[in-house]
């Protein structure tokens, strides 16, 4: 990949992220490009990462051998179709916009485009991040390597071998930062209520939570063993856990995954078209 020349078409916050790790990882930064259409977003993202900017999205594109299509679902159209015409040296696609399908990008781009579609999500901001990725049939193993890397940079990366799947690493990692947010939320204002100072609760609970995915993750335990381990019985833990699988808590939360990616589907065959 380190020959590779980058272009970024959106200069928000993911496409900031990936950019900064890749950085990180001793990506040089005269081999990327940000484009946009507002001058002051790039000249703040220039200033932080010393990149090339522009705002001529087909110029980005031309000299580029990856494109990093990070705009909005809704102007993702719009935006594809203006490119069209800059991509006759088939560089890899990447796009990070939610809902767009490749079938629907490579009717906006080119029926032989190599394409790979991410669901990344906000924790990729701190290089903590999660994506799901599926390749069309024209990705190559090199770009599939040089996707792989890209998204890398900013967290793990789980390749799909069916884009619908997509929907449902849309409900698992893509939306879950915001179930963990609503469960600190919840507990916050529970630990408020039963006494604790508002500052004294966001504190513990913002650390346990912290705590308890690092030692999840670098345990040789699953998550379903580690609870059991927390939980002596008849002890104070046993007490909570059972209230929550009285109040069916599992299947709360497979009916709201299941909905999001109910809504994620929908939003393909709306925005796709």
């Amino acid at each position: 990949m380190s020959t590779s020349r980058i272009a970024f078409i959106g200069a928000g916050n993911m496409a900031k992220a990936i950019i900064g790790g890749l950085l990180a990882e001793g990506y040089g930064a005269g081999d990327i490009i940000a484009a946009g259409p507002r001058a002051e977003t790039l000249e703040k993202v220039q200033q932080e990462f010393s990149i090339e900017i522009t705002t001529d999205n087909n110029a980005a594109a031309k000299k580029a051998d990856v494109i990093v299509l990070s705009v909005k679902p809704q102007l993702l159209k719009d935006v594809s179709l203006a490119l069209r015409d800059s991509l006759a040296h088939k560089p890899l696609i990447i796009s990070v916009a939610a809902g767009i399908t490749t079938d629907s990008l490579a009717n906006w781009l080119g029926a032989d485009q190599a394409i790979v579609r991410c669901m990344p999500n906000t924790p990729s901001q701190l290089r903590a991040g999660a994506s799901g990725l599926f390749a069309n049939s024209r990705v190559s193993d090199l770009q599939k390597s040089t996707a792989n890397a890209i998204l890398g940079a900013v967290g793990i990366v789980q390749w799909l071998d069916e884009e619908y799947l997509l929907n449902t690493v849309t409900a698992v990692s893509g939306s879950g930062p915001a179930y963990f947010f609503l469960l600190m939320e919840a507990m916050i204002d529970a630990g408020e209520k039963l006494g604790l100072s508002r500052e004294c609760a966001a504190e513990l609970t913002l650390q346990t939570a912290l705590g308890a995915a690092m030692l999840a993750k670098g345990s040789e335990y699953d998550v379903a063993e580690l609870r059991r381990r927390v939980t002596s019985p008849k002890g104070t833990t046993e007490q909570a856990i059972n209230t929550f699988e009285q109040e069916q808590l599992r299947e709360t939360v497979l009916k709201a995954m299941t909905a999001c990616s109910n809504r994620a589907d929908e939003l393909s065959e709306l925005l796709g078209k």
